[in-house]
C-alpha cells in the first residue's frame, strides 16, 4: 500500500495550488494522508476527488467549514498498522515521549504545524512523521512532503522529497 503524507499546504495563502510534483504522487497513492492546516475548503474538496482515500485532521488555521467536515484526531488501522493523525504536538524538545504517553496504541503519528520536516522512532517504537509543508517552506531550504509503504504489518521505505525552487 502506497502512502502520501502532507501537511501545512495553506492554500491559497501560500501557494495558488499544491504542486505537479505533489498532484502526481496523489495520482500514485493509495492512501493521502494530510495532516491539517488546509486553510481554504476548495483543497479538500480537490483531494477528495482525486485521491484513491483520504485520511485527514483539521489544523489550527483551519476555519469551522473544514472543522465540520474533518477531524481533530483521525485513527485508522492501513494493512495492519494503527496510524493516528493530528495537527500539533507541542515543543520539539521530549515530543517522542510526550507522543508515546499519548497515543500508546499508535504504530505511527502523522503531524504537522510546524513546517519542519520530522522522522523519529521513539523508545516504545512509535513512529513519528511530519511531512513538512509542499507550499509553505518557511525557514526550510525546500517545501516538502513524505511518501512511504505499508507491508506485511509494517511501515516500509520512508521518503522525503523536496519540491524543487522555482527560477
Amino acid at each position: 500500500m502506497e502512502l502520501l503524507l502532507i501537511s501545512d499546504t495553506h492554500l491559497p495563502k501560500r501557494a495558488k495550488d499544491l504542486p505537479a510534483q505533489v498532484w502526481d504522487a496523489v495520482e500514485r497513492a493509495d492512501v493521502v494522508v494530510h495532516a491539517g492546516d488546509w486553510v481554504d475548503i476548495a483543497t479538500l474538496d480537490a483531494l477528495e476527488s482525486r485521491a484513491a482515500r483520504l485520511v485527514a485532521c483539521w489544523g489550527n488555521n483551519d476555519g469551522d467549514e473544514l472543522r465540520a467536515r474533518l477531524p481533530e484526531r483521525a485513527d485508522v488501522t492501513l494493512a495492519g498498522v494503527r496510524f493516528t493523525v493530528v495537527h500539533e504536538t507541542g515543543a520539539s524538545s521530549g515530543r517522542d515521549a510526550r507522543m508515546s504517553r499519548t497515543y500508546p496504541d499508535t504504530d505511527v503519528l502523522v503531524f504537522g504545524h510546524s513546517h519542519i520536516p520530522w522522522d523519529t522512532t521513539s523508545a516504545t517504537g512509535l513512529r513519528l512523521l511530519n511531512p513538512g509543508s509542499p507550499t509553505d517552506r518557511r525557514s526550510q531550504p525546500f517545501g516538502t512532503y513524505m511518501t512511504a509503504s505499508v507491508d506485511g504489518g509494517a511501515l516500509a521505505e520512508v521518503t522525503l522529497h523536496r519540491i524543487p525552487r522555482a527560477t
